[in-house]
Order: structure tokens, then C-alpha cells, then sequence
């Protein structure tokens, strides 16, 4: 993606948020810092606080949630941000391969402990940063070998999980969504200037690395699909954008309906 190619949508296309209530995870690090003194003075809004939520850990999860619902807040926007890639294979505390428990298993606990909340605060979003890396997922996917530390590598486990975040997009709409004011999306952000692309813990191309984009313009296809009116007044459900905020195209295994089915149940069964 060339930084400099006319942008479909862009920071001052945001309509006005006020009332607006969002979960952003990941903002540690990445695409959202988590900076909270700064974002306050920068925006004058004092109202950014923060959750504590560690997606290797399935209680964790369960918590923040808890801590979330007890504000007695309304929820019109859910950004699953937080992603992770290594070259050394390990499993989150709950006993999954860490990319999938972090990237997949984690955040789908959360969508659906969030998503009663949800369904009261509509018109609302559900965005799950996915990536154009889910196309590396060219074979039969054996969920008995998930906990194998020899079966994948690096690239593969990560494809793997923004698969799985595409597929579960697909398949909580079909569940859950599709006679409500909730608009499920996933996204492919860009190959964006992070730690993450910069540790090089996926073997991108050093082509690939060197055309990466800022964080700021890494934001902003997120950004779309949270907040453009475009996404209701076009019914944009399921749909899967690259940047800036234009329809990307799916591999055949992210169109696979029954596959979505299989994820969604095995998924289930971890948590």
C-alpha cells in the first residue's frame, strides 16, 4: 500500500462520537498506545480510562468483561485490536497455542460476554483487525494439531488466527446479528510500522517491511469500519476492507461458511 495513494476515507471524514462508548484491546502497544494522560490532554476528553485485559489468560478475560458491566455503561463500538506473533511456539495460560488463544480464543470470549451490552447499545460495531496474511492458509485446517509445536511455524500459526478472526466475524453475524443494528466487519490495517512488523517474527519480505505504513494511517481502515455512517447506510455486514476503508478480497477458506461453523464450535469447546 503506497502511503501517499488517495485515501478512501481519512481522520476527518470521523463524524462527532460524543455519547460514543468504545473497547479498543491492544493499547499497549501497536496501532493504539496506551497512553492515557496523553490522549486526555491531547483530545480533552477525560473520559479514556483503561481496562486491564491479558488475552493469554481466559480469567482475564472473563474479568475486564465483569469490571466493564458493572460501569453500567452502554457499548457502541468493540475494536479487537490486540494481536501477537513469535518465532518461539509457547501457550497462553490456559493451555492454547498463544497466537490463537491471544488473536482468536480471547477476543471471541469477550465479544460474547460483551454482547448483550451490545445488542442495548445499538446502532453499534464490532471491528476485529484482522490481516491480509490469512491468504498463507493454503491447506486443510487440523484442529487436533493446534497444540503442536512441530505442525506450523511462525507464518502459519499467525495466518491461521487472522483466518480465524475473519471467520468468526462471518459466523457471529449469521448467529447473532443479522436482524440487528450491530455491523460486524474485520479488516486487514496494512503492513504497518509496529514492533511486531519490525521484530520480524513472520519473515515478511524486507521489500514488504520497507513500504510499511505509519500508525497513524494503520488506524484509520479500523477507524472506518468503527465510525463511518458509510457502513450502516450501505449495510456493510461481514464485509472485509483493506485500507483505506476498501473492500478487500477473501481467500476461498475465508468464504467457507462450514469452516466458519467448525471454528466457531471448536472454539466453543476451549472456553
Amino acid at each position: 500500500m503506497n502511503p501517499s495513494e488517495k485515501k478512501h476515507f481519512t481522520f476527518d471524514q470521523i463524524p462527532d462520537l460524543t455519547g460514543k462508548v468504545a473497547i479498543v484491546t491492544g493499547g499497549n502497544a501497536g496501532i493504539v498506545l496506551r497512553e492515557d494522560e496523553n490522549i486526555k490532554s491531547e483530545t480533552g476528553n477525560q473520559d479514556v480510562e483503561f481496562l486491564h485485559l491479558n488475552l493469554k489468560s481466559l480469567k482475564s478475560v472473563k474479568e475486564c468483561a465483569e469490571n466493564f458491566l458493572a460501569r453500567n455503561l452502554p457499548l457502541h463500538i468493540l475494536i479487537k485490536n490486540a494481536g501477537v506473533t513469535s518465532n518461539t511456539f509457547s501457550l497462553t495460560e490456559d493451555g492454547i497455542q498463544e497466537e490463537f488463544g491471544v488473536n482468536h480464543v480471547g477476543h471471541f470470549l469477550l465479544t460474547k460476554l460483551l454482547l448483550p451490552k451490545i445488542k442495548t447499545s445499538q446502532p453499534a460495531r464490532i471491528v476485529n483487525v484482522s490481516s491480509r496474511a490469512h491468504r498463507y492458509v493454503e491447506s486443510i485446517i487440523e484442529f487436533e494439531k493446534l497444540n503442536d509445536p512441530n505442525a506450523q511455524d511462525s507464518m502459519q500459526r499467525y495466518a491461521l488466527s487472522k483466518l480465524a478472526n475473519i471467520l468468526f466475524t462471518n459466523e457471529l453475524n449469521k448467529r447473532y446479528l443479522e436482524e440487528e443494528q450491530i455491523y460486524a466487519t474485520s479488516l486487514h490495517p496494512g503492513v504497518v510500522d509496529t514492533k511486531l512488523v519490525r521484530r520480524n517474527d513472520i519473515s515478511l519480505s524486507e521489500t514488504l517491511v520497507s513500504s510499511s505504513i505509519s500508525t497513524e494511517d494503520g488506524a484509520i481502515t479500523t477507524l472506518y469500519c468503527a465510525t463511518s455512517p458509510e457502513i450502516e447506510e450501505k449495510n456493510f455486514r461481514v464485509r472485509y476492507f483493506y485500507p483505506f476503508g476498501i473492500e478487500g478480497e477473501l481467500s476461498s477458506f475465508a468464504e467457507d461458511d462450514d469452516l466458519a461453523k467448525k471454528f466457531w464450535e471448536f472454539t466453543e469447546n476451549l472456553i
